[in-house]
């Protein structure tokens, strides 16, 4: 299914989110830009030396296994989100603190390939969740975390926040 509807600022997603929803191009289609996400950042963590796993930039910034442990666990909440909104329950969704999630983790205990494998599961997972929704349920709209939000917004959210951190780590990583 294609799809390349365009986005509304404050009607289908939150400032928050504006950053990450930019960084898809107006003639991409969203499905096929989470699907070939998949290879890319395989791809591109395949390249990393498991050594260099617990690398940080500067003092207090996250590792490169944190980063990655982050990326699974947004892309779990953008998920939930999407499915609850696409299946039509209206109940508000709470907001999440990254922040407070990353040293839960303790990404120190695990091997950076571990990571990578558990990202690429969460994505698996993703990309069958949007396969399989309703073409009517990408322009629902909910609330999560006191912000409207559609199914199509959050789909762009999980690519764009990947995005994101891939431009982190070759500026600052690699």
């Amino acid at each position: 299914m294609a799809l390349t509807l365009p986005l509304t600022a404050g009607v289908d997603y939150p400032p928050s989110c504006a950053d990450y929803v930019s960084r898809i191009a107006d003639d991409e289609d969203i499905m096929e830009v989470v699907v070939n996400q998949l290879d890319e950042v395989l791809g591109r963590f395949k390249n990393i030396p498991e050594a260099r796993g617990d690398y940080r930039y500067a003092p207090g910034k996250w590792s490169i296994k944190e980063i990655v442990g982050h990326l699974s666990d947004a892309e779990r909440v953008f998920a939930y989100r999407a499915l609850r909104i696409g299946r039509g329950d209206i109940t508000p969704l709470p907001g999440f603190e990254e922040e407070d999630y990353v040293p839960q983790m303790r990404a120190e205990d695990r091997a950076l390939a571990d990571y990578v494998e558990e990202w690429s599961a969460v994505r698996r997972a993703t990309i069958a969740l949007f396969r399989n929704l309703p073409s009517s349920a990408w322009s629902r709209r909910g609330v999560a975390n006191e912000h409207p939000i559609s199914v199509q917004a959050l789909a762009y959210a999980i690519v764009g926040h990947v995005r994101h951190h891939l431009e982190v780590l070759a500026s600052r990583y690699e």
